[in-house]
């Protein structure tokens, strides 16, 4: 998988990359991230990327002429499954959205800033919108950092374990059960016997039951999807 990541602030973007499981990722050859900084594709000296928006209002708007440019250079090299915008007001990221995009093979990600982007750049460049969230943050890198995060993690010889994300919270509409490690007894706190059983069979009967049990208590809107 190749990603491309469109940014004002690469440097804030670098850091999640050169640790942990992305980092190894990267190292296996089984991603590649490429950062990219608009203000390089500006057209006059100062390097600008924003404007005011047309009609008035508050808030700096980013052009579509440098975002033009850096994707349609993008597109003569590679052809991309997805260009993906980051904005509040996309589809909320879920598990179903990462398993999805885990199969692609070439995308681009473009962070947002300030007001946003020229509507004639979602118009006419992005195929998917996504949110993190219902609230703002100062530009999509962040944002633009947990989607390869949730997305990368997928990618088969990523994870030590591959069967882990397959059991994670959300994978089957379900959060995970509780999870518990040594010792079995800590302070008269004790584990679950059935955990400490070694009857697989019974243990997965409990797994399934504390997970829907934990799903009805804390997210009861996942049961009804």
């Amino acid at each position: 998988m190749r990603i491309d990541i469109i940014t004002v602030l690469p440097e804030l973007l670098q850091s999640p990359f050169e640790a942990s499981i992305l980092k190894r990722a990267i190292e296996k050859g089984l991603v590649e991230i490429h950062f990219h900084n608009l203000r390089d594709y500006a057209s006059n000296k100062y390097k600008q990327i924003d404007d005011y928006q047309f009609g008035g209002g508050a808030g700096m708007v980013m052009m579509i002429e440098p975002i033009d440019k850096c994707i349609s250079q993008l597109k003569e090299e590679r052809d991309y499954d997805e260009v993906i915008y980051m904005t509040p007001d996309g589809t909320t990221l879920n598990q179903g959205i990462a398993n999805e995009l885990s199969l692609k093979g070439n995308m681009i990600i473009l962070c947002g800033h300030y007001k946003g982007v020229d509507q004639r750049v979602r118009d006419h460049f992005i195929t998917r919108e996504i949110s993190v969230g219902d609230f703002v943050l100062s530009g999509g890198e962040l944002a633009a950092a947990i989607l390869c995060d949730a997305v990368i993690r997928l990618i088969p010889g990523v994870l030590s374990n591959e069967t882990s994300a397959l059991t994670d919270s959300f994978q089957d509409n379900l959060l995970a059960p509780p999870i518990y490690t040594r010792p079995a007894e800590y302070k008269g706190w004790k584990v679950p016997d059935i955990l400490l059983s070694g009857h697989n069979g019974k243990i997965e009967e409990w797994r399934e039951e504390h997970a829907l049990k934990r799903t009805q208590e804390r997210r009861p809107d996942l049961l009804n999807d």
